[in-house]
């Protein structure tokens, strides 16, 4: 029998659930992976399952005096091999646009190894983690000659060490420049090669019973940049064997799909099949009031990623109105090479506030709490996990808690459910429970020398990165 553990006393816990409770000065009994009960005197209460009194030692006790729980952050967009190319002024995002960007840096991405995208996934899980997130989607598409077929083993690697749920991308370009691509020859894959690997990681990894770690979703970078049967044929084996389905879309690519295909790139999605209630498209800022309806009929999510969208320049979405047309959007980091972070409460902050700026005039803007629903509740509905994204019983323990009793947050603690966008609460979380288990706490992450990792690391990219490459050299 797993043994149980206590949060006593939590000042509030936000369940984000169905009746949006907020419990006071209570206690959440946790056993193994699972969330037994909430509620007040909980030790004083007879086991739940069982019906027998508790016994003390059976119990570790996690005293919660002066802290705020909350479901844990689950991102839905990312690209954790860009976390080495991160505060490169030679590579000026806000200054480009998304193509000339992408045949921009992927000079830089060719060079990647499989050294690289371990310890850069390392660093993202590490961000994500101490800020809340306990699971993350990574949209893993760099395979360079260097990297071969390993990267989302390595990543796999990484999330186990670092005790973190994990939802892999298995992302590809099979399209050469010659025939209109942007994308290097040496990190091009055919078609069968994608589906050969896909189908090796899936037999490996994909887990779909509840409280499950790992799991894989098929994932081709974008369509500007692949072959048609890469699609097609992604369709059709992601529904044969039941997992999900991942691309960016709607950023920028539409005038180019038009010229090539005489079509929007959704409208091309939909005619692949690559559309559904197991699919979802990231950023999407291009969509159009039409295509919300096509979005909404089909059950198609949207990862929507503030901090390239603001660095870009891009239009913002409206997500109370995609939300009111039935649109299921969700929250992302996106890679660190259009947003320099991966820190999920940021991103929560910054949605909040773009949301503010652009709907004042067009009906009112999402709330603080309705964005961190985005982030949790709606994360989970993305990714296809009932068993996540809320606090109550039969849940997922994936929490946070942060401290309440800083003199920074003195006067704001009336509100748990809007305070974290609303405030602006962006730094370290207190404690962050992943399955039942403590992966980082009081500014430690649990069970590894962090600072042995991060030299590692800072290794890695200076031998890979930096130093073969002119666009770092004139900065170190």
């Amino acid at each position: 029998m797993d043994k149980k553990i206590l949060i006593k006393n939590a000042r509030a816990i936000v369940s984000c659930d169905g009746e949006d409770r907020v419990y006071r000065d209570a206690d959440m009994l946790i056993e193994g992976p699972r969330i037994l009960a909430i509620g007040r005197d909980l030790m004083n209460q007879r086991d739940p399952v069982s019906g027998r009194e508790w016994k003390q030692e059976e119990v570790q006790v996690i005293q919660a005096e002066g802290k705020f729980v909350y479901p844990g952050l689950i991102n839905t967009h990312h690209h954790f091999f860009q976390t080495f190319v991160r505060n490169l002024i030679t590579i000026d995002y806000p200054n480009m646009m998304v193509m000339d960007w992408i045949d921009k840096i992927y000079r830089i991405f060719q060079n990647i190894d499989s050294d690289v995208i371990y310890y850069s996934t390392l660093t993202s899980f590490a961000d994500l983690i101490k800020h809340g997130c306990t699971c993350a989607f990574d949209h893993q598409y760099c395979y360079t000659r260097k990297t071969g077929k390993s990267p989302v083993d390595r990543q796999m690697e990484a999330a186990e060490l670092l005790g973190i749920r994990y939802h892999a991308g298995r992302g590809t370009n099979t399209l050469p420049r010659s025939e209109g691509s942007s994308i290097p020859d040496n990190m091009l894959e055919t078609t069968d090669e994608f589906l050969k690997d896909c189908d090796r990681l899936i037999g490996l990894y994909h887990d779909s019973r509840p409280f499950s770690m790992k799991q894989i979703v098929m994932a081709p970078c974008q369509p500007i940049n692949c072959r048609r049967d890469t699609f097609t044929e992604t369709v059709a084996m992601a529904r044969e064997k039941g997992v999900r389905m991942h691309t960016h879309l709607g950023e920028g690519e539409n005038e180019g799909m038009i010229a090539r295909w005489g079509k929007r790139t959704m409208d091309w999605c939909g005619e692949m099949g690559f559309i559904g209630e197991d699919v979802w498209y990231a950023h999407d800022w291009e969509v159009t009031k039409e295509e919300y309806k096509a979005l909404a009929a089909t059950g198609t999510g949207v990862s929507h990623c503030p901090a390239p969208a603001v660095l870009g320049g891009f239009p913002i979405l409206n997500i109370k109105e995609m939300q009111e047309a039935g649109i299921l959007v969700s929250l992302g980091c996106d890679g660190s090479a259009t947003n320099d972070s991966s820190n999920l409460l940021d991103a929560l902050r910054m949605a909040y506030l773009m949301q503010a700026y652009h709907t004042k005039e067009r009906g009112g803007c999402t709330s603080a709490y309705d964005m961190l629903k985005v982030a949790t509740v709606n994360g989970a509905k993305t990714l296809g996990r009932t068993d996540l994204g809320t606090l109550e019983a039969g849940k997922a323990a994936d929490l946070f808690m942060i401290d309440t009793e800083t003199l920074e947050l003195a006067g704001a603690l009336h509100d748990p459910k809007n305070l974290l966008a609303r405030v602006g609460l962006t730094g370290p979380v207190w404690m962050t429970m992943i399955n039942g288990n403590i992966v980082y706490k009081d500014g430690i992450l649990k069970g590894v020398d962090e600072r042995r990792l991060a030299l590692e690391g800072e290794a890695v990219c200076t031998r890979v990165i930096r130093e073969p490459h002119s666009a770092y050299r004139d900065f170190i």
